[in-house]
């Protein structure tokens, strides 16, 4: 009985040690964060009046960052455009990730203002670089 108690003791501190040393890190909110769709275009080399062109889903990786500039998420679009992340209540950038740097396609950063319970709605257009 005596050697049972003098096992369980250090495996009890050793548990109250890892909960103790856990991740630091908050979750955010539920439904709080950044969502939209990603597209691309345009996509036909010349437009022509009557002839439809429209803007396509695009998969693209998404880097989200704090005012200081550490980044805080990265996800990418699905395969119909639509991304969702998310984040605690604040302002973040939104920088999409060009695929070929310096080269088409590219898109814009933004900055996105977080509110506690909702989602904002940021869209992200890249440009295809076609003309």
């Amino acid at each position: 009985m005596s050697r049972f108690r003098f096992t369980l003791v250090p495996a009890i501190a050793a548990l109250v040690l890892l909960a103790a040393c856990g991740d630091d890190t908050i979750a955010p909110p539920p439904n709080t964060g950044i969502e939209g769709t990603v597209t691309i275009g345009p996509m036909c080399p010349v437009v022509q009046e009557n002839t439809p062109c429209p803007d396509e889903a695009y998969v693209a990786t998404i880097v989200i960052e704090d005012l200081d500039g550490d980044e805080v998420a990265r996800v990418q679009s699905g395969e119909d455009g639509r991304y969702r992340v998310d984040l605690a209540p604040g302002t973040y950038w939104v920088l999409p990730q060009w695929p070929n740097e310096g080269a088409p396609p590219s898109a814009p950063e933004q900055q996105v203002e977080v509110r506690a319970g909702e989602y904002a709605h940021t869209d992200i257009q890249y440009d295809s670089g076609i003309r």
